[in-house]
């Protein structure tokens, strides 16, 4: 499903995009950080679902840039340097309307691996 509208907001971090629904245009805005945790990029999801990288630290992750790909993707460019991987609109969509669940599935990845959100968190254990 092709975006109608896709708007990088740098005021907010955040990207707006509009999907034709039965009921109508509908909007969602998806963060900076959600979107950079959620990178299909291999260095992000490895090349199987075992090699997958937990993102930790990238609660204040910049979208600085956005870059069409062909008539089916965007690339995104992050300000820690992140800039691999093919948003396609299929995914974009998925990450839209199931932005609640992936979220907190993220949310609870990181609570099970006592890691953070914050770049300036450290996880330190002592056994």
């Amino acid at each position: 499903m092709n975006p109608t509208k896709i708007k990088l907001h740098k005021s907010s971090n955040t990207l707006e995009l509009s999907f034709p629904e039965d009921t109508g245009e509908v909007s969602y805005t998806l963060s900076a950080e959600y979107l950079r945790v959620s990178s299909p990029s291999a260095e992000v999801r490895g090349h199987s679902p075992d090699q997958a990288i937990l993102q930790v630290g990238k609660s204040k992750v910049k979208l600085v840039g956005i870059e069409g790909v062909g008539y089916y993707a965007v690339k995104l460019e992050f300000d820690d340097g992140h800039d691999s991987g093919l948003y396609t609109w299929t995914y974009l969509h998925d990450l839209s309307v199931n932005q609640a669940q992936h979220w907190a599935e993220y949310l609870d990845q990181l609570n099970q691996t006592k890691q953070s959100r914050d770049p300036h968190t450290s996880i330190v254990q002592f056994v």
